[in-house]
């Protein structure tokens, strides 16, 4: 590519969220940030958690996405409630439009059978979203050969609003089903005092475990997960389709990402977004910490170089509420990953 070509590209870029159409954070690990794949996971944990998410996208694109997440939730067993809060933040743009939000959530998880439970969950989040304009180029910046002044004029640089989500899930020791929807109340989040309105996103869940051997004390020692996730914003959806396999203290994933052969973005284009590559390890089963690197099989290529993403997950739990553990389980038998 050449220079005289890069300022073009990174208008583009940068401008996309302004004018285009929504897209929300991603995270390819999305059982690691299960807060944000849906409220309902809210509390599943057996008392504690606390859980942290960064993800750099694209790395040799200008102006790419840089997105993380820390979340804490606690299990009030008395009241067979979850309860959370969790921060979000999202650069794009070479840091030009930043999305910061601190989100409350709440969860109840009840059985209808020993073996069959469900989990509903909200979120309610406040969101602010900030635009650095001295960080953008325009057309006429660039025609004058001026970086310092334009004649663009904009009356806002921040917006700030509420936003709501929910979900639920139905689930066993083996397997699980749910959904989430966010954006219910579908803010404007317009800089330019337009009525443009966020979409409903809508995600569908799955996964089965199955548990190979058990460990002394009755944890999964050797276990296969198998996971699906389908996600759907306005115009834009994808699957997620994969699994990971544990032994022991390590996991290792493989996912795909994309609809192939069932729609295009447009022709000649498939939809095909990434292979992800996922290693972990599981301490103690407390303490969770994985890697994924995403490879871009999209027509934008392996030069982007693709995604990373790392988290960490904490759980813990007092001694004596340990003992005083029911014999239903309130828990989503999905791992960290």
């Amino acid at each position: 590519m050449s220079l005289n070509k890069l300022p073009y590209l990174i208008a583009i870029v940068v401008m996309l969220p302004l004018f285009g159409k929504a897209q929300d954070v991603q995270f390819s690990q999305f059982y690691a940030a299960p807060m944000y794949l849906n409220p309902a996971f809210t509390g599943n944990t057996e008392q504690s958690r606390v859980a942290a998410n960064y993800r750099k996208q694209w790395l040799k694109v200008p102006g790419a996405f840089t997105s993380s997440s820390v979340s804490y939730d606690h299990f009030l067993r008395k009241y067979n409630s979850g309860v959370g809060i969790m921060f979000l933040n999202d650069q794009a743009g070479s840091g030009a439009l930043s999305i910061n939000s601190i989100g409350a959530l709440y969860s109840y998880v009840f059985h209808i059978s020993r073996a069959v439970g469900i989990r509903a969950g909200v979120r309610a989040s406040y969101v602010n979203r900030e635009l650095n304009f001295f960080a953008l180029k325009f057309a006429d910046q660039i025609i004058r050969g001026d970086p310092f002044y334009t004649v663009e004029i904009f009356d806002n640089t921040s917006r700030r609003y509420f936003d709501f989500g929910t979900g639920a899930i139905l689930f066993t020791n083996d397997y699980w089903a749910g959904f989430s929807l966010d954006h219910l109340n579908q803010p404007n989040e317009s800089f330019l005092q337009q009525d443009t309105r966020t979409p409903i996103k809508y995600t569908i869940q799955g996964g089965y475990r199955y548990v190979i051997a058990n460990d002394t004390k009755g944890n999964p020692e050797r276990a296969i997960t198998m996971v699906a996730i389908y996600k759907g914003q306005q115009d834009w959806d994808q699957i997620d389709l994969g699994g990971y396999y544990k032994y022991k203290i390590v996991l290792a994933g493989l996912w795909y990402r994309g609809i192939p052969g069932f729609k295009a973005f447009k022709p000649g284009y498939s939809n095909n977004d990434a292979l992800v590559v996922m290693l972990g390890l599981q301490l103690h089963n407390y303490f969770h910490v994985g890697y994924s690197y995403d490879a871009t099989i999209s027509k934008l290529g392996l030069a982007s170089q693709g995604s990373h993403e790392i988290s960490l997950i904490y759980e813990f739990a007092k001694a004596e509420y340990k003992r005083s553990g029911k014999k239903q389980n309130f828990m989503v038998p999905c791992t960290k990953f």
